[in-house]
C-alpha cells in the first residue's frame, strides 16, 4: 500500500511557510540583479565525478550522504549535494570562459541523506551567488556585501553575524597543515572517533568539530596566522579593510576552515544563535584551485550559499498592504459579468479573487480570510444599470461605479498606494 506521507527528510510547504520561502528568493533575485549577477540554471543531478572530484573522495558528504544511482545506460549518477560543482561544470563544458568574470546566481533544491533535525533536510533548498575568473580580494568583499544586504533586507542581519577566517594561498596552508597535523597526532588519543578518521585525511576539519573534547584542544592548536605569507596576508587585510570601510561588523574566528584543498584565502560564514546546532545561514569562500580539480585550467572563483529553509525561518514575511479585491457577484448573470471583469483588473496588475459557490455573507468571511482590502459586488439591480458597487473594507466606505469604469478605478487604487 503506498505511503500518504512525505519522505523522511522531506517536506511540503503551504501558505505562511510557503510565503517565507517565496519571499527569500525573491529578495534574493533583487538583490543579486542590483549586483549585476546573472540568472544561471544547472541540472538537479550530474554525473557522479563531478562532485566526488570535487568534494574529495574522503568527505562525509561524498561517502556517506550523496544520494547515487545508475540509469537505464549504466552511468553513474548523483543528485547535486550543493550547486557550486554543477556551476563549475557549466562554466567549463559550456565555454563560459568568453563571460569572465561571471557573475552568476542560482537558487533550488539539493539532496543529502543525512540525519534530519531543526533546520536541516535530506531535500533542502539553496540559494547560491558566483564570481568566476576574478581574483581581486575586492570581489571577496562584494560576495560578503551582498550577503550582508540580503540578510538586511529580509530583517534577519540582527539576528546574524559575521565570522571569516582566511586560509590562505596552497604553499602556506601546507605549513599549516603539517603543524597541525604533528599537534594534533601529540593527542590523537584524546580526540574523538571523527577526528581520528580526519588526522590524517582533512586534519582542518578538526577545527571543525563540535566535541567538546575536540574544542577544548582546539583552543591550543597551532593557528594560521604564523605561516600565512606576506602577500597572502596582504590579501586578507584588503578584505577586511573593505568591509570596514562598508561597515560591515564581522569577527575573526581563526578556527572557521574548509577541508577541501582547493580553497584558499577567504572564508566566511553568516552565523545566528536562533536556530539550535544549525547556526550557519550563509556560508562562502573563495576556491582558486576548483576549475583545476575539474580537470580546466587555473581559474579563480569565489561565492557563497544560502540555507532557504534557515532564512525563512528567521525571516519575518510582512503583511501585505497593497490592493487585494474580491468580486462578489449574486446571480448567475452577474456571476458571469465578473469572469471577463477579473481578468481585465488582473491583467491591469491587480490581484483579483472570485469565490463562486456560498451566500454573501461566506463571501464576505472570503474577503476577510484573503486579507482583501475592497469588493466590488455585483447583483442584479446593479448589472441592469450598469453599475457595480464598490467598498473599501478598510473604512467602510462605499460608492457605486460604472460598470465600464472599473477597471479605471482599481486603477487609481494602485496610484494611492
Amino acid at each position: 500500500m503506498t505511503k500518504l506521507q512525505p519522505v523522511r527528510g522531506t517536506r511540503d510547504l503551504f501558505g505562511e511557510e510557503a510565503a517565507a520561502f517565496e519571499r527569500v528568493v525573491s529578495v534574493f533575485a533583487s538583490v543579486a540583479k542590483r549586483f549585476q549577477f546573472q540568472p544561471v540554471s544547472t541540472p538537479i543531478f550530474e554525473f557522479t565525478p563531478v562532485f566526488a572530484r570535487t568534494m574529495g573522495g574522503t568527505s562525509d558528504v561524498v561517502s556517506k550522504e550523496m544520494y547515487v544511482f545508475e540509469d537505464r545506460g549504466g552511468e553513474s549518477l548523483a543528485l547535486r549535494p550543493e550547486n557550486t560543482a554543477g556551476i563549475a561544470r557549466a562554466f567549463l563544458s559550456n565555454g563560459w570562459q568568453q563571460h569572465t568574470p561571471l557573475k552568476v546566481y542560482a537558487y533550488g533544491p539539493m539532496f543529502r541523506y543525512e540525519r534530519p533535525q531543526k533546520g536541516r533536510y535530506r531535500q533542502f533548498h539553496q540559494i547560491d551567488a558566483e564570481v568566476i575568473g576574478a581574483a581581486h580580494p575586492d570581489v571577496d568583499v562584494e560576495l560578503i556585501a551582498m550577503g550582508h544586504m540580503l540578510l538586511s533586507e529580509l530583517g534577519v542581519a540582527g539576528s546574524t553575524a559575521l565570522e571569516i577566517n582566511t586560509l590562505a594561498d596552497p604553499e602556506s596552508r601546507a605549513r599549516y597543515r603539517t603543524a597541525l597535523t604533528a599537534y594534533f597526532q601529540a593527542h590523537a588519543a584524546d580526540l574523538s572517533a571523527d577526528s581520528q578518521a580526519r588526522l590524517d585525511k582533512n586534519p582542518l576539519r578538526i577545527l571543525d568539530s563540535k566535541d567538546a573534547g575536540d574544542c577544548a584542544l582546539c583552543k591550543d592548536a597551532p593557528i594560521i596566522d604564523d605561516y600565512v605569507s606576506d602577500e597572502s596576508g596582504q590579501f586578507f587585510e584588503t578584505v577586511l579593510d573593505g568591509l570596514k570601510g562598508l561597515s560591515i561588523p564581522f569577527t575573526r574566528n581563526r578556527q572557521l576552515v574548509r577541508g577541501l584543498d582547493y580553497y584558499s584565502h577567504t572564508v566566511f560564514e553568516f552565523v545566528t544563535d536562533a536556530l539550535g546546532a544549525q547556526n550557519a545561514v550563509l556560508s562562502g569562500g573563495r576556491y582558486d584551485g576548483l576549475m583545476e580539480q575539474l580537470g580546466g585550467p587555473p581559474t579563480p572563483g569565489c561565492g557563497w550559499a544560502g540555507g532557504i529553509e534557515r532564512l525563512a525561518a528567521l525571516a519575518e514575511v510582512p503583511q501585505q498592504e497593497g490592493v487585494k479585491i474580491i468580486c462578489i457577484g449574486m446571480g448567475a448573470a452577474a456571476q458571469a459579468q465578473l469572469l471577463p471583469l477579473s481578468y481585465q483588473l488582473r491583467a491591469a496588475g491587480l490581484s483579483v479573487d472570485v469565490p463562486t459557490t456560498g451566500n454573501f455573507k461566506k463571501r464576505m468571511k472570503r474577503a476577510n480570510a484573503i486579507g482583501a482590502s475592497h469588493a466590488l459586488i455585483l447583483g442584479e439591480d446593479e448589472l441592469a444599470a450598469g453599475q457595480i458597487g464598490a467598498k473599501d473594507l478598510r473604512s467602510g466606505e462605499q460608492q457605486s461605479l460604472a460598470l465600464d469604469k472599473t477597471v479605471e478605478w482599481a486603477k487609481s487604487l494602485q496610484t494611492e498606494h
